[in-house]
């Protein structure tokens, strides 16, 4: 036994950190799996294994679709075991072990480090273990804010459980993950601006991502003088895109022209937020939106969240440098600039291969999910585009898809949370690719 053990053991620690980052999140969905699949997790109506594993791998992937009710098929220790699986798929493998070991010899092991350091695509100014330590306290404090204003806002709107619900909700927000114990989300909340700010601020802090929450906490203590190029690309990127998206869909979708001019200002804030954070929680009927609304939409998820961030989509770094690309060819320039600033080669190509591999992804999962089900390809598209970045948004076909279609969408999630490029390097990956070293990975 003490044999096999040693050789498990030595395996593991043989594997590369982007191998051992895939295989981990597959082990928190195994053991979310078989905890859901158990009774003592449902409420009244048993929930079969192949919906807990959907449920499971939605929440590790912090991707909020859902076969089954969460408020109603789960019970308390249910929904506990969804948040849990939500809050390990957020911070990130390892990141909540790596702290309680700092917390106990105030230094981690250089195997955790090298694994740390793949999770959140770390700068190398960046030192790993002050980094850990400042996600954790970070997602505590925006989680505890998040709830205490939640509850307050909850009772005011007369909720049921609202102590609860404020603590699912927040976490579920933080962590981008749209996971709703309310069977219509947020769309008997839609006019309630408290409701709808607290859930924004919070799943735009966690789909920024924590380097730049650390890189402008430091800046305001003045650690440092300005911050990094990453950063304010971040979130100048992330504030155009939604601005330029709350304009579009506030002019030109019709099934919100008849709200009061304030409401459907907020419906369609929240809805582009909804998108572009990856945190999928809604307040309008999406199955009711136009076409032009729905690409809208899932263009935004395909952009998605930003890097060392709880959300998915390509990322906001990506988007970006293939946008530098374009403008190079354009001018004829030979170098990829941003902002007068050279983008480096190895991340130009990261971007191209994650690209190739994102649309290689969504191209597959919507044809064999429109093999399977019989729903319209813009609502199959739409599933796909929603699984692979992580966001939850669905026009309600989910819980009708065929055994078949589940497990295609499950696949998809699963993909969306590793990344499609640093899937693929994990079953042939080799050291470098033109350049890019592990540091360089988006995840």
């Amino acid at each position: 036994m003490r044999q096999s053990w040693r050789g498990f053991s030595g395996f593991l620690t043989g594997l590369h950190p982007v191998r051992m980052v895939t295989l981990g999140y597959l082990s928190y969905i195994v053991a979310g799996w078989l905890l859901l699949s158990l009774p003592f997790s449902h409420a009244l109506s048993a929930v079969s294994p192949l919906d807990a594993l959907f449920t499971a791998t939605s929440a590790v992937s912090t991707t909020g679709l859902a076969t089954v009710s969460t408020g109603n098929n789960y019970n308390l220790l249910g929904q506990i075991i969804i948040m849990v699986l939500i809050q390990l798929g957020g911070i990130g493998y390892m990141t909540f072990g790596s702290f309680v070991v700092l917390a106990g010899t105030g230094t981690l092991s250089e195997r955790r480090k090298d694994i740390g350091t793949t999770v959140f695509s770390m700068p190398p100014a960046f030192k790993i273990d002050k980094f850990i330590r400042s996600v954790v306290k970070f997602t505590a404090l925006v989680e505890g804010l998040g709830a205490a204003a939640l509850f307050v806002a909850f009772m005011r709107a007369g909720l049921p459980n609202p102590l609860w619900s404020s603590i699912f909700h927040s976490v579920s927000a933080f962590c981008t993950a749209g996971f709703s114990l309310y069977d219509s989300n947020f769309e008997q909340l839609r006019g309630d601006f408290w409701i709808n700010v607290i859930l924004a601020v919070e799943s735009y802090l966690g789909a920024m991502g924590f380097i730049v929450m650390v890189d402008v906490w430091r800046r305001i203590i003045a650690k440092t003088d300005r911050i990094t190029l990453t950063s304010r690309i971040i979130i100048v990127t992330t504030a155009w895109v939604s601005g330029i998206a709350l304009v579009l869909f506030f002019l030109g979708e019709p099934t919100i022209q008849q709200f009061p001019a304030h409401e459907r200002l907020l419906a369609s804030f929240f809805q582009v937020m909804a998108a572009m954070t990856t945190v999928g929680f809604n307040t309008i009927p999406i199955g009711a939106l136009s076409r032009a609304s729905l690409f809208l939409l899932t263009m935004l998820m395909v952009i998605g969240a930003s890097p060392s961030g709880t959300g998915g989509g390509l990322k906001t770094t990506t988007f970006t440098a293939i946008f530098g690309v374009m403008k190079s060819v354009l001018l004829g320039r030979e170098q990829v600039t941003f902002w007068g600033k050279t983008i480096p080669q190895g991340r130009v190509w990261l971007a191209v291969a994650t690209l190739g591999f994102y649309t290689v992804a969504l191209t597959f999962g919507s044809y064999l999910l429109s093999l399977t089900d019989p729903f319209d390809f813009e609502a199959l598209f739409f599933e796909a585009a929603s699984a692979l970045g992580t966001v939850g948004l669905s026009t309600g076909i989910t819980a009708q898809l065929s055994a078949l279609g589940k497990f295609l969408v499950t696949t998809l999630m699963f993909l969306g949370r590793v990344g499609p490029l640093a899937f693929g390097l994990a079953l042939s990956f080799p050291s470098r690719i033109h350049g890019v070293t592990e540091e360089d990975l988006v995840i």
